[in-house]
């Protein structure tokens, strides 16, 4: 298949199957002890499918373990290894990880309903919706630097794309939808290559 490719990186955010802790509805952040389910694992695996007839350059993940076991899928199906980073992982959520979801309050998460309403809203312990942005930003602009031949995976969780998705729009947090990022569902990004300094 001939096809025009747009100069840049294409990227293909994935978040990762259901966990464990979707399941039982509670806060997951950057705890550990979520895991795949087994539907999760099956998840993983269609997502994995959808890339088969793509040139991936690489996959990068978020090192919390359901992530990790999403890209696992996804590399062993494609022949490639995944690299691991901590700028991907889920917005830290503090004492509120592990508790029901009915716990996060608007004033602690900043989010209320389909929408932001307070980017600099900290959970005790955790990191604000700014922080989470300048983050994955962060990453994103390695990425650019990086110039990786083929199309790029990125394994990671609902509210870091949701973050990497505004960042790439150049929309800050603070005018940010909150729209819903399913499981295994998959968004694209286009990222232009960064120019290098003439100094």
């Amino acid at each position: 298949m001939n096809e025009s490719r747009p100069e840049g990186t294409t990227i293909w955010m994935v978040r990762h199957g259901e966990s464990t802790w979707n399941e039982r509805g509670l806060v997951q952040g950057q705890a550990e002890g979520p895991r795949l389910t087994a539907a999760g694992v099956r998840q993983s695996e269609a997502v994995a499918a959808q890339f088969q007839d793509r040139t991936i350059g690489a996959i990068y993940s978020s090192d919390l373990e359901r992530a990790c076991q999403t890209a696992a899928c996804i590399g062993s199906a494609l022949g490639l290894p995944v690299i691991h980073f901590e700028a991907l992982r889920e917005r830290c959520f503090g004492v509120h990880e592990g508790l029901p979801l009915s716990s996060l309050e608007t004033a602690a998460s900043g989010i209320e309903g389909d929408r932001v309403v307070d980017a600099t809203a900290r959970p005790e312990g955790g990191e604000s919706l700014d922080e989470v942005y300048e983050r994955v930003g962060a990453f994103l602009e390695w990425v650019d630097a990086q110039h990786v031949h083929g199309d790029v995976i990125v394994v990671s969780h609902g509210g870091a794309i949701r973050a990497m998705r505004a960042f790439s729009a150049g929309v800050p947090m603070k005018e940010s939808p909150w729209e819903t990022v399913a499981n295994s569902s998959v968004w694209r990004i286009h990222r232009r290559p960064a120019v290098p300094s003439t100094k």
